[in-house]
Formats: structure tokens, sequence, C-alpha cells
């Protein structure tokens, strides 16, 4: 197989990636078109929410709403890639060819933690900076150390153990220290800044809707209680696991070759999967027991069920059409060889300096797609090809990916413009991409240098 890497070939590899961002950015084109016509680019020219849910509630508590968007988006990063029950992850993995329990896997969540590790530190700092610069960050000095030594340095841990559930019990067991913080001699007492330019004490908050007849905080608890249950019976149980894990999913697929000789393996059970170990099941399943018991207890009338389903396919389908689409063309793009072409090209032109700009590719993916995951699928196959053509290390190169990825959740203006509009400040994106980018990009590239001087060390 020979596909020759001249200008041409190169540019078309590239075209579908540049009419994704030109749909996107330049007409405002949602995923889930725009992903669309990428795949029929890609036939053609191939060879052969965590912001809408934050920002309400800091503005509820007395933050500017443009700060209210802000801090969520730059916040979110902290388990944008193994939150989820590593749902993104699961993708890099999927997608970068790594195959699970191998040297390079866990080499690979080593790195991607320890850059998310970092990225959390820095936000805990940048949060207190905007609130009150260095009184701020001196009185929050200990709870960031605390906090993010919880989370990111525990996600760190379990990274090499559960990827899973690395991002999940960390979570849990901050929530838990933010309690007990509280109680601290030197949290304890009330204290703020009455000048903080993020707040905006003076503006009239509206009153919060009555809450459902006996309802408490435990209640509102039960789906998150059983879905934190099932999750740790079923992955750490190892008889209960591997039962569950037994069963899997998976096509075959005859050989393929192109024009230009690219072939593609037969594979039996391709990209096989278990569906009763999987995350999307213990999700389901929780947010059935929630349905079931809300309604038990009459706190979800008639017809509400209705109205949950049909609200929560509304809500999900644009996403879940983007990531088939991005699935199609990444998968198309990668089997007719314009992948390696792409490949071929940036890293003849750049060689190893190329790794300083891997998290860059990542970031890109999300500001385009919105999506940590989507971005894994559609540039992880590219990073390895990438970095098997360097001679550099595919796992730092990957997680330089999916952190660039991760920090690009800041700067995407699907996120962007979901916040605004939660926050009821619609028009105002451009401030906030202003501000936010003045951190992400920063971050992105640090991220690169510090994977460019451990891959040239």
């Amino acid at each position: 197989m020979h596909i020759p890497v001249t200008f041409l070939t190169w540019a078309m590899a590239f075209l579908p990636i540049v009419v994704l961002i030109i749909l996107m950015v330049t007409f405002h084109w949602g995923a889930a078109e725009a992903s669309a016509v990428g795949v029929v680019i890609t036939v053609i020219t191939g060879f052969g929410v965590p912001v809408a849910v934050g920002a309400p509630l800091l503005m509820g508590i007395g933050v500017a709403p443009v700060w209210a968007v802000i801090m969520p988006l730059i916040c979110q990063a902290w388990g944008n890639t193994f939150g989820t029950l590593a749902a993104a992850w699961d993708a890099l993995a999927n997608f970068g060819g790594l195959t699970a329990g191998t040297a390079l896997y866990w080499k690979t969540a080593f790195w991607a933690a320890f850059f998310l590790w970092l990225w959390d530190i820095a936000t805990g700092f940048i949060i207190c900076w905007f609130y009150g610069k260095g009184k701020a960050v001196k009185k929050g000095f200990a709870a960031v150390l605390i906090l993010s030594t919880i989370q990111g340095g525990g996600e760190f841990v379990l990274s090499q153990v559960n990827t899973t559930l690395c991002c999940f019990l960390p979570s849990l067991i901050a929530l838990g220290a933010i309690f007990m913080l509280g109680r601290m001699k030197m949290y304890k007492d009330p204290w703020r800044l009455d000048d903080s330019p993020i707040m905006n004490r003076k503006a009239v908050t509206k009153k919060a809707a009555a809450l459902p007849e006996g309802m408490t905080l435990v209640h509102a608890f039960i789906p998150y209680v059983f879905l934190s249950v099932v999750t740790l019976v079923v992955l750490l149980v190892p008889p209960i696991h591997n039962a569950a894990s037994a069963f899997k999913i998976g096509l075959s697929f005859p050989k393929e070759v192109t024009g230009y000789g690219y072939t593609t393996a037969a594979v039996k059970g391709y990209s096989a999967f278990a569906p009763l170990s999987h995350a999307s099941l213990f999700l389901f399943l929780s947010a059935v027991v929630g349905l079931v018991y809300y309604k038990s207890k009459g706190w979800i009338k008639t017809g509400g069920t209705g109205r949950v389903f049909s609200g929560s396919i509304a809500m999900t389908m644009p996403s879940g059409i983007a990531v088939v689409g991005l699935v199609i063309m990444s998968k198309i793009m990668g089997g007719t060889g314009q992948t390696i072409v792409l490949a071929e090209g940036i890293s003849g032109v750049l060689g190893k300096a190329y790794m300083a700009l891997a998290p860059f590719v990542g970031l890109l993916g999300t500001f385009m797609t919105a999506s940590n995951m989507s971005s894994n699928i559609l540039f992880g196959n590219f990073q390895m090809t990438s970095a098997k053509l360097l001679h550099v290390s595919p796992a730092l190169v990957l997680a330089a990916q999916t952190a660039g990825a991760s920090i690009g959740a800041a700067v995407s203006p699907s996120k962007i413009i979901l916040g605004t509009t939660t926050a009821g400040i619609l028009g105002k994106e451009g401030e906030v991409l202003k501000k936010v980018m003045v951190v992400a990009i920063p971050a992105a590239l640090i991220v690169g240098l510090i994977t460019l001087l451990a891959g040239v060390v």
C-alpha cells in the first residue's frame, strides 16, 4: 500500500475537518448537522452539561451571570476525561488503539490523569483569584490544596487501578470533604469580600420553586445512591464483574481494500462491548429507579413520565446524532488512509516538535464538537498514528490529546451558548470566550511543553 503524501492528498484528507470548523464556527451549524456533512465530504474525498446546571446555582448565591458561566466552563475539565464513568476515556482507548490492561493503556491513563491534576490545582487558585485576587488565594489556599489532592490526586492514583471509577470515587470523597472543611477553624466563620468583581449582591434573585411536599435531601439523592452502589458492586466485586462482562456484543466485518491499496483487515466482533457492565446501563437503571421511586411518592404527576422521556430525548438526540456522525467520519478517515496521510504530512513538517501541539488538536476537537469524547473519537486514531510515525511515546501524545480536549470544553462555542442561555445572558458569548481563552490557551500550552519535554527526555 502506498498513498502519495502530496499537498493535494493532504489537503483532501484535511478537508472534512475544515468543513466541520467552517460550518460550526462561521455558519453556526450544530454538531449533528455539521458532522453529517463531514461524513459526506469524507466519503467523496476519501481514498476508496455542567455549565447548564452550575450557572443557575452560582447565580442563586449571588455570582454575576457572566462569571456564573465562566466558572463551570473552566472547572468542568476536572472530570471531563474520566467523568461520566470514563466515557471520554473509553472513546480515546477505542479510537486510539489502546487495549485495556496493557502497559500502554495504563501509561496513557497515568499521563492523562497527571495533566488533569495540574489543571485541577490551577483552576482552584484561578477561581480564588477571580473572586478576590491575593486575599482570596490566601484564604482558599488550604481548601484548594486539600480538595485538589483528593480529587486530582485520587483520580491520578486510581487511574492505575480502575479508569471507570477513578473520577467517580474521588468526587464522592471530595464532596464529603467540602462539608468537613466548613467545620474547620479557618472556614467555619462567615467570610466574604464585598467588592468582589465576580459577585452581584444587589441583584434580585428569583425565589426557588417550591419543593415537592415531603421531599428531603436524602430523597433527592436516591438515584445517585443507587448509581453508586450498583457501580461499585458490579465493577469491584470480581465474581459479579466477571459474570457481567462475559456477555459481549460485536459485529464482524470483512477485509476492505481501497483504490490506493490501503487495507483494513477482517475482524470478528469489532469493538465488542459488554452491555451488562457498561456505564450506560448503570445510568439508565438509576434513572428508572429514580422515576419509579418519585412516582410512588406522588412527586411525579400524571403525564410527568412522558414529559421526562420526551425532554430527555429532545436534549440528547442532537448530541447523539453528532457522535454517530463523528464516529462514522473518523472510521472512514482511518479505514481509507486519510488519517495516515494527515499524520505523515504533519510529522514530516514538524517532526517531534508536533508533541507540543498535540493538546491543541484535542482542544480543537472539543471546540468543534463541544465534547471531550467526540474529540477523542475524531482525533484519537490520528494522534496514535502521528506518535508511531514520529517514534515518540503514544501514551504521552494520547494523554495530551484528551487533556487538551478537556481544557477545550472551556472555549467550546456550543457549551458557552448553553451557559449564556441558562444564565439569561444570550449574546454575551464573546465576553465569556474572551475571559476563558486567557486561561485555556496557556493551560494547553503548558501541557504541550510538558509533553514535548517528557518525550525528548
